[in-house]
């Protein structure tokens, strides 16, 4: 017998759930599709991936320590400036400047529990 997945998702462990559901209600301007109050939430978003990378040599420090998680939602957005303005409006403005990666521009953030997001924007295709 062939084990086939059917659905993967992320989530995130908080000892302040109804904070971090309410930050997550307004970051992704959507109403969570479950929600059993400070028990569980659950999200619908459009595609979920993945993603296993090196991080930069500036950026190791932050990956090697014990008290930090080694995992980031990844979000990728349309416009990082109006991601980046979303998320200081709701009290949450990046710590950093944006980057420039081999996948396009992207920038750190963190949600109330100090979770790890990094707004992505892919490179504009000009052709």
């Amino acid at each position: 017998m062939v084990f086939q997945y059917t659905n993967a998702f992320v989530t995130i462990a908080s000892v302040n759930c109804d904070n971090l559901v309410n930050f997550y209600t307004k970051l992704l301007e959507q109403k969570p599709i479950i929600l059993i109050p400070n028990v569980y939430a659950e999200f619908n978003l459009v595609s979920m991936h993945l993603g296993i990378f090196k991080p930069k040599k500036t950026n190791e420090s932050e990956f090697e320590a014990i008290a930090k998680s080694k995992i980031s939602l990844c979000i990728e957005v349309s416009n990082l400036e109006d991601a980046i303005a979303h998320l200081t409006a709701l009290g949450y403005p990046p710590p950093g400047d944006i980057c420039i990666a081999s996948h396009g521009r992207e920038i750190y953030a963190y949600d109330p529990d100090g979770n790890r997001i990094i707004l992505h924007q892919a490179p504009v295709n000009d052709n």
